[in-house]
């Protein structure tokens, strides 16, 4: 019954998703509407310092206490509201209220820097900034990503082919460590701290804010449409772009198929002569701008066209990439649009909030969704060994710079001499974005979802590539450490005394559904 049930859920997704569009809107403007409170009404960033001073003062209590009755501390925010495919265990870890930490602080235009409390959105900064004429150097599409949580993970994007990843724009952070000291971290203050807090997960120290990199800005983006129909062509045409003095302020790619892609370059801009350029793709009846990209590809002719910024920093927003494709294969139809558009994107926030654990492990088995960072040299090999895996389209492509910091390199290791880019500091990677469902089971065929990620994990680690640990993770405890560099992670944690006071890396970062135990019933299975 329990299988029928769960087959059920799976053919039948798109019209249950559909059901609860509204309820998830509702649920979703509830939380939109707490948000426009706090912003205009209730924001106190000139309060940042005595929210600080109580949180230091709850760490100093559990610091107080005997060290056998200490629990890992972590925040006390809602594992619902992040945007992890995992499900933590905060119940069994010590929880630190700072969930208020919400506020920008303020913003220097002539450091070209801005400082956020750590629960500051990416929708919330991007209004802020926008309106004052900047961005943030690297600016996720998905709204409701935190600049904390982004800082202290990973956060990357179409800029960052010249800026690299999201920490590499962090001027500084404010940490709380495990004895209830603040301290400011930057490249020359407690530099050991400052380049292991990213991708370590809040497993270092609390964040209380930070100051981050932005830009200055146009009110519109030139966008360029190129397709390519041959794999070595797009790789090769990409890598040479994103290296180039001239490169463009944004440089993505999209795969449709194996030999057939689209690139997109684009230039910060004013309003073009003809207004028939403009396309506001945003609106909720346009199409989503993957399948709006598509047509480029199809009808075999470069094109461009100028896009409102907020339009094109958050073009990916209404169909969460593709993901919502799975989810309602009938998203995109003109009439859905019209009626229903402005329902989507299904809230991330409302999906977690009614997932069961039994729903949890189903899709665990049922889908992928990866970000997966690979040097340049490996691109091609990377997506054949995604062709092999799981035959998913679209793949997207995003360049992105990996710095050397030498003695202070962080978990992610110095690029190999073959992948670093002549005369510089920092090797040239790519984001290999797959999600959705791998097609066999699209066709109802066996699949064994966690071999197939184990052996993208095993091509991963022999290139020299990592995996955004927002997604699960089915490695090991030494298959990770392989991996990641952990040599300076490991001091850090002895240093600051975080090793006896939040989780380890691995143990926040491992998906709670047993993962080897899912593995070995796959084994069982026929081919």
């Amino acid at each position: 019954m329990k299988q029928i049930l769960f087959d059920l859920l799976t053919r039948f997704r798109g019209v249950i998703l559909l059901s609860l569009l509204p309820i998830g809107y509702l649920f979703d403007a509830v939380l939109q509407l707490r948000n426009f409170i706090y912003e205009r009404l209730i924001a106190a960033p000139e309060q940042h310092d005595r929210r600080v001073a109580d949180i230091q003062e709850q760490v100093r209590r559990w610091y107080a206490q005997p060290e056998g009755q200490r629990r890992p501390m972590c925040t006390d925010r809602r594992t619902w509201q992040n945007l992890s495919t995992r499900f933590a265990p905060k119940h069994e870890w010590h929880k630190i209220r700072m969930s208020g930490l919400r506020d920008i602080l303020g913003v220097d235009r002539s450091a070209g820097t801005v400082r956020v409390e750590p629960f500051v959105t990416v929708g919330y900064a991007t209004r802020f900034l926008l309106a004052r004429g900047h961005m943030l150097a690297v600016t996720l599409e998905i709204e409701d990503a935190t600049l904390g949580g982004l800082a202290m993970a990973v956060g990357m994007t179409t800029h960052s082919h010249k800026v690299g990843l999201l920490f590499e724009t962090v001027v500084a952070y404010e940490v709380i460590v495990a004895d209830g000291t603040l301290l400011r971290v930057t490249r020359d203050e407690h530099p050991d701290l400052f380049h292991a807090l990213p991708w370590s997960h809040g497993t270092l120290g609390l964040l209380v804010a930070l100051e981050l990199k932005i830009v200055p800005v146009k009110p519109y983006v030139h966008m360029r449409y190129i397709p390519v129909h041959t794999q070595q062509q797009y790789c090769d045409q990409l890598h040479t772009m994103s290296i180039a003095p001239d490169a463009p302020h944004f440089l993505e790619a999209t795969v449709f198929e194996k030999d057939h892609a689209v690139i997109m370059a684009g230039e910060f801009a004013d309003a073009p002569a003809d207004r028939g350029l403009i396309n506001p793709l945003g609106r909720w009846y346009k199409p989503w701008f993957f399948k709006h990209v598509e047509t480029f590809l199809w009808q075999g002719q470069p094109g461009e066209e100028y896009i409102p910024l907020r339009h094109y920093l958050m073009r990916h927003n209404r169909s969460i990439f593709w993901v919502v494709q799975h989810m309602i294969p009938f998203g995109n139809h003109p009439v859905f649009r019209w009626l229903f558009g402005w329902l989507m994107p299904p809230r991330i926030a409302f999906i977690k909030f009614s997932t069961t654990p039994a729903v949890r492990e189903m899709t665990f088995t049922k889908q992928v969704f990866q970000d997966i960072v690979l040097p340049m040299s490996a691109m091609s090999r990377a997506i054949d060994a995604s062709h092999r895996l799981f035959e998913m389209y679209p793949v997207l492509l995003y360049p992105s710079r990996i710095y050397d910091h030498g003695e202070y390199q962080g978990q992610l290791r110095a690029p190999r001499d073959s992948d670093r880019v002549p005369g510089t500091d920092f090797g040239m990677y790519f984001d290999l974005g797959v999600y959705g469902v791998p097609l066999p089971i699209q066709q109802g065929k066996p699949f064994k979802t966690v071999h197939a990620m184990r052996k993208m994990e095993e091509f991963t680690r022999e290139v020299g590539g990592y995996p955004f640990l927002y997604a699960d993770t089915f490695m090991t405890r030494e298959e990770f450490g392989e991996m990641f560099n952990l040599d300076l992670y490991e001091k850090v944690r002895i240093r600051y005394h975080a090793d006896n006071a939040f989780p380890h890396l691995y143990d926040k970062i491992k998906p709670e559904v047993d993962v080897f135990a899912v593995l070995a019933r796959e084994a069982a299975e026929p081919d």
